[in-house]
């Protein structure tokens, strides 16, 4: 059976109407511990009441962990919830509802085999999302709960297969990392048998310290941690924290004396005398350790819980699709924001990233009939453009090489795990060497990917052309397309010599494509 394949949220249809408030909406989330189902009317895009909520106990990861694969019986069990669900949705007249499932289903080798019984059976669709979409969805709920004002804050996100973190503000996520260390995945992974709690919290404690943050974090300074999930929320409840305005908040002094005391009771125990759930008790040492590295990198002595996570995320989300009437326009900017985070991690230009992603879509836009190609299309250039020196944060030597390795190797919230290998391209053709069928990864495209690569590419390499000193002194383009040439008319400041000098070179392969010269002139107000 082939590995299951991250799908993401399906494309909105371009010109929809958007909904009015109020509005009654639906998430479930597919975790490696449990699932998770909410329904909620919403009143205005930040505002609803819960009218339904739901967590089954079925614990994927224990078996996904182990042996790569979920098992029969979790399987049947997660879809006879579905099924539940559905009567629900049913019930209150739920129209559009939003499935999401995360680490477990998504490294399964029959991960494949529950969305599609998930499907055909309720007629919902399970979708696959990465780590770095968790993320996302995480930060769009805590900052409902939280004011982030001016700062920087430290989000962490601990689940049963894995743990995010990132650094984030009120505008979105500077940087962000997906780490395989979740709390079931600890558990399954590291216990045995005869295993006494505080050899296990040891050994715990041993793993938990090679968690690392990137390097790129030690250049901001945030504020305050914020944790989320079901085990800091249980865990804050214990230490007998009272809420203020829905968020609670525990020291790193009172975790530490939580992670002594569960590595003295036994599982018995922890259930017997802390009253702890069955599928709690078990993995909230794991978690507990995890939190304290995690505070212990931040600097951090207390620890915000606001009692919100991915389901929460997965509404809002949806919610703002379904109002926005954005369509394809709100897709570019999770790409975009998603890019940026990703560009953050490794120190990039970012002022440069920007503006030639501004001028590369801009190109896009008004060259339609030209190239031919499709909105997503426009995405991919959008990330590509964007994230085309990223390398330089290994090397400036090759650093096109460079950037296409650590796209090819990184999530992107919007950009489908199969056109990644696109906006890697994109942005290694932005110099140097063009497009050869016997470079890594084009050699392996069938020939409309080939082209779309090419295509978007000599895009790129103008853009780029057009910024050559990093100083953003082309500041609109336009461009009009003559019998052989490629006119560039462009509102600038300065003389632009050496932009005029780039172009001359790399604007070569879109005359091999598109079979036009493109050429500078400044019809347009500027001054020299």
């Amino acid at each position: 059976m082939p590995q299951a394949k991250p799908s993401f949220e399906p494309e909105p249809l371009e010109g929809a109407e958007p909904l009015r408030f109020p509005l009654r909406v639906a998430a479930i989330d597919v975790g490696s511990n449990a699932f998770r189902f909410v329904a909620a009317e919403f009143s205005t895009p930040d505002r609803y009441v819960e009218l339904s909520a739901e967590r089954v106990p079925v614990r994927l990861g224990r078996s996904a962990f182990l042996t790569g694969e979920l098992s029969p019986s979790a399987i049947d069990k997660t879809v006879a919830g579905f099924r539940r669900f559905r009567r629900e949705i049913d019930r209150l007249g739920i129209d559009h509802v939003r499935a999401v499932a995360t680490s477990a289903v998504r490294e399964s080798r029959n991960g494949a085999d529950l969305v599609r019984r998930v499907e055909n059976e309720t007629g919902l669709a399970l979708h696959l999302i990465s780590g770095t979409e968790e993320a996302r969805l995480v930060w769009m709920s805590v900052k409902q709960r939280i004011d982030f004002g001016d700062s920087k804050w430290m989000l962490v996100d601990l689940g049963g297969g894995s743990v995010e973190i990132s650094l984030v503000d009120r505008s979105g996520i500077m940087w962000s990392e997906s780490h395989r260390m979740g709390s079931v995945r600890l558990l399954e992974e590291l216990t045995s048998a005869d295993d006494a709690p505080a050899h296990f919290a040891n050994l715990l404690a041993e793993y938990a310290a090679t968690l690392r943050i990137p390097h790129a974090s030690k250049h901001w300074t945030p504020v305050e941690l914020i944790a989320t999930g079901g085990n800091i929320e249980e865990l804050a409840r214990l230490a007998g924290q009272s809420r203020a305005d829905d968020v609670r908040g525990i020291t790193r002094a009172q975790l530490g004396m939580a992670i002594e005391e569960f590595s003295r009771l036994s599982y018995s125990q922890r259930i017997g005398r802390l009253g702890l759930r069955e599928d709690r008790a078990d993995v909230i040492l794991p978690a507990a350790i995890v939190y304290d590295r995690v505070a212990e990198l931040a600097g951090a002595e207390r620890i915000l819980v606001p009692g919100v996570g991915v389901k929460e995320g997965v509404l809002l989300d949806l919610v703002d699709e379904l109002t926005s009437g954005a369509g394809f326009g709100r897709l570019e900017r999770i790409v975009r924001d998603g890019a940026l985070t990703l560009g953050r991690r490794y120190l990039f230009d970012e002022d440069h990233g920007r503006h030639v992603a501004s001028l590369a879509v801009s190109l896009f836009d008004q060259l339609a009939e030209l190239h031919g190609l499709a909105p997503r299309d426009r995405r991919i250039l959008l990330a590509g453009a964007m994230l085309h020196d990223i390398g330089q944060h290994i090397s400036y030597a090759k650093h096109h090489k460079h950037s296409l390795y650590l796209i090819l190797h990184s999530e992107i919230p919007g950009i489908a795990p199969d056109e990644l290998p696109l906006v890697a391209l994109v942005a290694r053709y932005h110099r140097r060497a063009e497009p050869r069928e016997s470079h890594f990864l084009f050699r392996d495209m069938d020939s409309e990917d080939r082209l779309r690569v090419e295509k978007l590419a000599a895009l790129l390499r103008i853009a780029d052309s057009l910024d050559r000193e990093h100083l953003q002194r082309v500041h609109s383009i336009d461009a009009r397309v003559h019998e052989h040439r490629l006119e560039l008319r462009l509102e600038r400041k300065g003389r632009l010599l050496l932009e005029q000098w780039a172009l001359r070179k790399k604007g070569k392969l879109f005359a091999r494509i598109f079979g036009l010269d493109p050429y500078v002139t400044f019809d347009l107000a500027g001054s020299a």
